[in-house]
């Protein structure tokens, strides 16, 4: 399977709390919600095609005790994600937990796991919020496709998505689309390692 990193950022690189102002109150964050202002219905229709795509989720253990505690309490018939979402495989990164009760549910202990459901034949393995899980694979080389939902709101506060220390990764863009309302849909291959280079004058690039 293909490992792809979703996640909606703000133009400063904020992941937490993109859905309400009550979502991801860690270490003192209260500009959540962030996100919501942005929704439309291209935005809607492009996730909801994402999710088809993919034959599991990958998670970390907070985003996974945040979803499973709230998507299976979703009945709205017209939601667009809900049943997709609560019959995908579930795959959760923890050396905490020992069981999921949001069934299916599989706890990988090690990034080991994570190599080798990417062994497994099907479509796309999806990371899903889980910031701190998917810049840590993107540092291991895992990734393979990076999808980023950018708001067009600059927070100045909050978790970022790349953050940690580690080596530079390198992405090639795909895909980019923009919504009505403003949000960037862009979609990034991995490559490996970052590419630097010398600036050597106007005429050396055209």
């Amino acid at each position: 399977m293909k490992l792809v990193l979703t996640e909606f950022v703000t133009l400063d690189g904020v992941s937490q709390g993109p859905g309400s102002p009550t979502e991801d109150t860690g270490d003192g964050f209260t500009r959540g919600g962030w996100l919501v202002p942005y929704i439309d219905e291209l935005f809607v229709r492009r996730t909801a095609e994402w999710l088809q795509r993919a034959d599991g989720l990958l998670l970390g253990r907070r985003t996974y005790d945040a979803f499973a505690r709230d998507w299976p309490q979703i009945t709205d018939p017209g939601d667009p994600y809900t049943e997709r979402i609560n019959s995908l495989p579930k795959y959760v990164v923890s050396t905490t937990l020992t069981e999921g009760a949001w069934h299916p549910t599989t706890v990988l202990t090690s990034l080991g796991g994570v190599e080798e459901l990417k062994r497994q034949p099907g479509g796309e393995l999806q990371i899903h919020g889980s910031a701190r899980l998917g810049n840590t694979l993107l540092q291991a080389g895992l990734v393979d496709l990076v999808r980023l939902v950018v708001a067009p709101t600059v927070l100045g506060a909050g978790r970022r998505l790349f953050e940690q220390p580690g080596d530079a990764a390198g992405l090639r863009l795909q895909a980019q689309e923009s919504t009505p309302t403003g949000l960037m849909l862009l979609e990034y291959e991995a490559v490996g390692a970052a590419p630097v280079g010398e600036y050597e004058g106007v005429t050396a690039y055209v």
